[in-house]
Formats: C-alpha cells, sequence, structure tokens
C-alpha cells in the first residue's frame, strides 16, 4: 500500500470526505499564515520570503506564494519527485485562501503586543491541525516537502538538515526583500514542529505521517 493511500484511509467514509479534508485542511492553513502576517510581529518564514516578494513587485502575497511554489514543483519534479493532487492543491489554494482573507479583513492587523503574540499562538495551533488534516487527507506532499524529499534524495542529507536550510534561506532572502521578519518568525519556526506533532496525533497518524494501527 502507498504512503498517501494509508494516510488516505484516515478518512474512510466515502469519496466526499478526503477532499473536504484536503481543502479544510488547506483553508485553515492559509488562515494560519495570514495570522501570523497580520500579527506584526513577524511571519512564518516562507511567508517572509512572499511578503519581500510582494511589496518588491506587482504581486499580492496570495499571488506570490502560488508563483513561488510553482517553482519549487517544478524543481522536485526536475530533481526526480512529480506532483500529486495535493501538490496542485496547496500550490493554487493556499494562495488564494490568502488573498482573499487578506481581501476580506478576517483577520485584524494586531494594534498591540498582547494581540500580536495571541495571533502568533493561535497561528502556530492552527498549523499543527491544519497540516494532520490535510496529511491524513492522503493525496500527497505540498510543493516545499517535495522539494524537501528530492534534496533530501540528491543529497543524502537528513530530511531535518534540508528542511532546516531551506527555511533559514527562504527568511533570509525575505529579510533581504523587506518582508514581515520578527520574534513572532522564531516562535513559529520554535514550536511548529511540535503543534504538527500534535496535529498527527489528532487525525490518528504517528510521527512519520502513517495511520498508528497501520504503520509503514
Amino acid at each position: 500500500m502507498t504512503e498517501s493511500a494509508v494516510r488516505g484511509r484516515n478518512f474512510r467514509a466515502c469519496g466526499v470526505v478526503r477532499p473536504v479534508a484536503l481543502v479544510v485542511g488547506l483553508f485553515l492553513f492559509s488562515l494560519a499564515l495570514v495570522l501570523g502576517l497580520q500579527s506584526g510581529l513577524g511571519a512564518y518564514s516562507w511567508v517572509v520570503f512572499q511578503d519581500g516578494l510582494a511589496r518588491r513587485t506587482f504581486l499580492t502575497v496570495g499571488q506570490a506564494s502560488i508563483v513561488v511554489s510553482g517553482v519549487i514543483v517544478g524543481a522536485s519534479w526536475l530533481l526526480g519527485v512529480p506532483p500529486g493532487m495535493g501538490t496542485i492543491a496547496n500550490l493554487v489554494l493556499i494562495g488564494v485562501f490568502m488573498d482573499v482573507l487578506l481581501w476580506l479583513g478576517w483577520v485584524p492587523r494586531a494594534t498591540t503586543l498582547l494581540g500580536g503574540f495571541t495571533e502568533v499562538a493561535l497561528s502556530v495551533v492552527l498549523l499543527g491541525i491544519a497540516t494532520g488534516m490535510y496529511v491524513a487527507a492522503g493525496y500527497g506532499a505540498g510543493p516545499r516537502d517535495s522539494l524537501m524529499l528530492a534534496l533530501a534524495r540528491r543529497t543524502g542529507w537528513s530530511v531535518a538538515w534540508v528542511r532546516w536550510l531551506l527555511e533559514v534561506s527562504v527568511t533570509g532572502a525575505g529579510i533581504a526583500l523587506g518582508g514581515a521578519f520578527g520574534i513572532g518568525t522564531i516562535v513559529v519556526a520554535m514550536t511548529v514542529g511540535p503543534a504538527v506533532r500534535l496535529g498527527f496525533l489528532l487525525f490518528g497518524l504517528d510521527r512519520h505521517g502513517y495511520r498508528k494501527d497501520e504503520g509503514a
């Protein structure tokens, strides 16, 4: 059984439930990213880069997300990791959802330090829940995870080391472009791992993203 099939069995009811879980998970992930951006304390690492691109070009933050994800998917494919349905959905929907949320103004810009840290905390919690939900839907890795896997396979380095290098690199590029970097960026970087672990537990997945009762 493939990894995606094992994961997808976490939503057993019918063929409708998994796509809904994927879309809802990506919406919550987008909401988490917007919360970090609106906190005024610093966005998630990739959003720092995308915000920097948006400040330097005609793109919105969401459009910048789609462009960056498209480049990443292309690079991953060249490196031997082709995109799946989840990859393409991630590529398109997160950027669209981010722009819609910002346009609607559903997430207010924090005006106090307490409000900023509250939005950062909510962002971390939602990142964990959303990741568990869309991984459990079983449609494959997102663009950044695909690139991480491709580079790890090509270099022989550990996934954790490759992911850390990617995060540091895009954050540095985002800072150079004037993106929304701050203490919140560091807080998210330090806490998102445990949050994702909790999200996996919530949806019955082990630390590798498999159902606990089925393993790899």
